[in-house]
Parts: structure tokens; C-alpha cells; sequence
């Protein structure tokens, strides 16, 4: 699996401290080797014009300037240039997005995908005459996460408004899959790879259909039209958009991608980001590292911007079998671009970018029992919501779904099932389109509430213990309504349209 989507598909408990990231940091910077780097600046163009020629005379190039948020993407092969930046006035914080040197020319889901034989005749014109006739898509009945959040009810009285659109932020969306081109926003999706948009045609879509899989996978969850074609989203009435972060050959998801691609969704009208990923290489971001300061600096100063221009954001919330409330977590898997280096963090001070930031509703994965998927990061007052991101190990659905992951588009038309806190944050993003559809004039809080309001609570279990040897053994603490394991409960697709 590429490394940009380990996050969300480490399944490995981390093993003993030892050094600190700052250390690793350092030692990865050579003269010569070029990175990249975010400068956090105040947001005046006087200053932000300034730090772009100190920038030139510390041997670095601009890349991108987002001077609304204060932010400059630069590449330098200058091994001391995050400090000289660090230096220079109005420059707030700064530093390297990676400990890898730029080539010329992280997720979450879990396991390789089990794809679909979808025979013709489920997708011909008989097979949509049927699909219309019954009220369901051909491989529906596969859905067992749609039925689980009553998305199929939900549909019969409101799919969502063409005059919503959600933003993939991923590996790029093959928008020429049939059960997705219906519903795609071209207007609106862009590449961001290298921290800069790329709007021409086809720039959105996955560099490798066969790995970059990712992200097309996602918008099927979000927004697959009824259409009488394979399978249906959570708000199949709303528009889908693709906003291509990662990185090419690796699938990483460095901070100047993902800045550019808040930035431009909140500047190109999108209503709901889905983040299904964590931002490499750091799973968790220290302050006491200049470069993972200036990483979590810079994307949680592009989520401010994005809400407070009402944009509404939902993230996944890993698939490290976490306690996110916890004192002490052990991260045995950053940097994940070049070696690890065991540590031990704080998450109330090293936080998850951007699941962990203010503002972003953070999502764990249930399976078809509704029980915590093994997998899943958990955590007190640390998960908003839950969502079905399946559980292929320890929970069944109810025939005729005969498959534990959750069914989605993927690239070249097919589709397949994957599992992972990757595919439960789709759901709720695809049921916060719906609540913007009802209620146009809300404000990104004002849906989080009603998110949370509407979902079904979910009391915690006696004992959490699936495989009975202790590998994924979990304590859920909280009260029914809002508890670590399932925050305010399961997201309800058929009481945000109904309330």
C-alpha cells in the first residue's frame, strides 16, 4: 500500500521512545538535497512581499504564496535554510514539509481492496430500468454501511442539492467512472501536488488508477448518483469534486498540498472537505520541532480560512488502534518518507493534522455489528462522530451483504470494497452535504452540531476485546450521547433530512 495511506492503515502498535523528531529532522538535511518548506508569515502583503526576497537570499524559490493566510511553499537546497527563516522578521514559524529530498518529475484505509465482478447485466439499460423500478441501484444490496446510517431511506425524501459540492481531498477521482461523472464538478477540482493548483482537464485524476485508488473510492461513499448503475453515496444528489494532494510513485500527502487545496476549495465554492488522511511524514506534530510546528501552523491556518469562508470539514480519525485522550501515545512510524524514529507524544500537544485541529470534525470507524472496528483510533471529547468504515475481521453484515469492507467506485469503471476510518469519514461528509442542502444558510458549526444532534447514540460495550488475545483491546469510557468510542453516536443520514 503506498506510504501516504499507512496512517490510516497502521495497524502495528508502536513500539519504546528513544529520540525525539527533532533529531531526525535535523540529520535528514543535507546541502544539496533539496526540500520543501512551508513560512508561516503574518498575513499583511508588506510582510508577506518581504519574507518572499528573504526567501531568494537564502538560496530558496518560491513555489506558491497564499498571502491571505500568510503562508509561502518554498524549495531550497540550502540545509540551514529553515533557520535563516526562522530568523527573519514577521516570519512567525517555518520549516521543512518532509525529511525525503524532492524527486525530479498517507490514508486511511486498511488492506488491499476485494473488487467486485459486476456482471454486464447490472449495468445495462435493463438493469437501470429495475434499479428505477425498485427503488434501488443494482449492487445496493451490497451496502449494508448505506443501510446502516438509513442513507437509503434518506433518499426517498431528499438525495441533497446540486448546489453543494463536496471536495475530495485524496489521491485524485476518476471522474470518468460512470457512477461518478454524473455528479462531478470539474469547475471545481484541481491538482495541489507540489503546493500549487493545476486546474487543466484531467490534472484531478489518480496518477496510477491501480494504487492511486484512493480518493475515487471516496466520492463513490460520498456522492454515487442514483443513476441505476452500481452502487449509491450518501448524498447522491450533491456534487463531488477532486482536490489530488498526493505525491507521485510515494502517495504522500505533504502540508503544502494540502494547504493549496483548503485554500482553493474555499476559494471555488466547495461546501464540505472530506479528509481521509493524515499529513506526512508526521503522524503526530510536535511543537518543540521547528518543522512540525510550521506544518501544523500552516494547514490548521488553511482550515481556519476554508471555515471561516463556511466551508464544513470532516476527517478521519486513523487507524492506529489510538487512544487519542491518552498522555502518552507511542508513534513508532514517523517520518514515514524516509527512517522512523520511536517517540513518545502528547496528543493534546503533538496533534493528528488535520483530524486533531479546531474546527475539523473528526470521524471513527464502526463495523456492520456497529461495534468500534478493530482498527479504529478512539479517544474522550477526541471523536466527533462514527461512521460504518467496516470491520472484515470480527463483524458480518446481515445477508445478502456478504462482505465486511465497505463497496465503492474505483478507477477504470470497477469498484471494490475497502475498510478503514478512510471510508466512515465519507459517510459523515456525504450526510453534511445533506444537512447544507436542507439548511443552505448554516455555518460549518452550526452542521457539526446538527451532525452530532441527529446521530444515534450509542452506549459504550462491558468489555472491548475482539480478538480475545489483547492485540486490539480498548477501553471505552464516556456516557451514551458522547463517549470515546463513538463521540456523539452514529451519523443518521435520515434525520438530517428530515430535521
Amino acid at each position: 500500500m503506498p506510504l501516504g495511506l499507512v496512517l490510516t492503515a497502521s495497524l502495528g502498535l508502536a513500539g519504546a521512545a528513544v529520540a525525539s523528531g527533532q533529531d531526525a529532522t535535523a540529520s535528514a538535511k543535507k546541502d544539496g538535497e533539496k526540500l520543501s518548506y512551508v513560512v508561516n508569515t503574518k498575513a499583511d502583503p508588506g510582510t508577506v512581499g518581504r519574507v518572499k526576497k528573504e526567501i531568494s537570499k537564502a538560496d530558496g524559490k518560491v513555489v506558491a504564496a497564499y498571502g491571505k493566510i500568510g503562508v509561502i511553499v518554498a524549495h531550497s537546497s540550502n540545509a540551514k535554510f529553515g533557520a535563516t527563516m526562522r530568523s527573519v522578521k514577521g516570519v512567525e514559524t517555518a520549516g521543512a514539509t518532509r525529511t525525503a529530498p524532492l524527486e525530479s518529475a498517507a490514508t486511511t484505509d486498511v488492506g488491499k481492496p476485494k473488487y467486485v465482478e459486476v456482471p454486464k447485466s447490472a449495468t445495462g439499460a435493463q438493469a437501470r430500468a429495475k434499479a428505477e423500478a425498485e427503488g434501488k441501484e443494482p449492487l445496493e444490496s451490497l451496502q449494508w454501511d448505506k443501510r446502516a446510517i438509513k442513507a437509503d431511506k434518506a433518499s426517498k425524501i431528499d438525495q441533497g442539492s446540486r448546489d453543494v459540492t463536496v471536495g475530495v481531498i485524496d489521491t485524485g477521482v476518476d471522474d470518468t467512472h460512470p457512477d461518478l461523472k454524473a455528479n462531478f464538478a470539474a469547475d471545481q477540482s484541481a491538482s495541489c501536488v507540489g503546493g500549487k493548483a493545476v486546474t487543466k482537464k484531467g490534472a484531478w485524476r489518480p496518477f496510477d488508477p491501480a494504487n492511486d485508488y484512493h480518493g475515487t473510492h471516496v466520492a463513490g461513499i460520498i456522492a454515487a448518483p442514483r443513476n441505476g448503475i452500481g452502487v449509491a453515496g450518501a448524498a447522491p444528489g450533491v456534487k463531488v469534486a477532486s482536490l489530488k494532494v498526493s505525491e507521485k510513485e510515494t502517495s504522500l500527502f505533504y502540508s503544502e498540498a494540502v494547504v493549496c487545496a483548503m485554500v482553493f476549495a474555499a476559494d471555488h465554492g466547495v461546501d464540505v472537505t472530506n479528509n481521509s488522511y493524515y499529513t506526512d511524514p508526521w503522524l503526530y506534530n510536535c511543537p518543540d520541532d521547528a518543522d512540525q510546528k510550521a506544518i501544523a501552523d500552516a494547514v490548521g491556518r488553511a482550515v481556519k480560512y476554508a471555515t471561516d469562508k463556511g466551508v464544513t470539514h470532516v476527517s478521519s480519525a486513523g487507524n492506529s488502534s489510538h487512544d487519542l485522550a491518552a498522555t502518552e501515545i507511542k508513534d513508532d512510524t514517523s517520518p514515514n518518507d524516509t527512517k522512523p524514529v520511536e517517540r513518545t507524544v502528547d496528543p493534546a500537544e503533538c496533534p493528528d493534522v488535520p483530524s486533531m485541529l479546531p474546527g475539523v470534525t473528526s470521524v471513527s470507524s464502526t463495523g456492520a455489528e456497529d461495534g468500534k472496528s478493530y482498527f479504529s483510533n478512539y479517544g474522550l471529547d477526541q471523536i466527533d462522530l462514527a461512521a460504518p468504515g467496516g470491520d472484515r475481521r470480527y463483524q458480518t453484515p446481515a445477508e445478502p451483504a456478504k462482505d465486511g469492507g465497505v463497496l465503492s467506485t474505483m478507477p477504470d469503471g470497477d469498484y471494490a470494497y475497502l475498510q478503514g476510518t478512510s471510508m466512515a469519514g465519507p459517510q459523515v461528509a456525504g450526510v453534511a452535504a445533506l444537512v447544507k442542502s436542507r439548511h443552505p444558510e448554516s455555518t460549518p458549526k452550526e452542521i457539526a452540531w446538527r451532525l452530532k444532534a441527529q446521530a444515534k447514540s450509542v452506549s459504550c460495550p462491558d468489555s472491548y476485546d475482539p480478538d480475545g488475545k489483547g492485540t486490539y483491546e480498548a477501553e471505552c469510557t464516556g456516557l451514551k450521547g458522547n463517549n470515546s468510542f463513538y463521540g456523539h453516536g452514529i451519523v443518521d443520514a435520515l434525520a438530517a433530512v428530515k430535521k
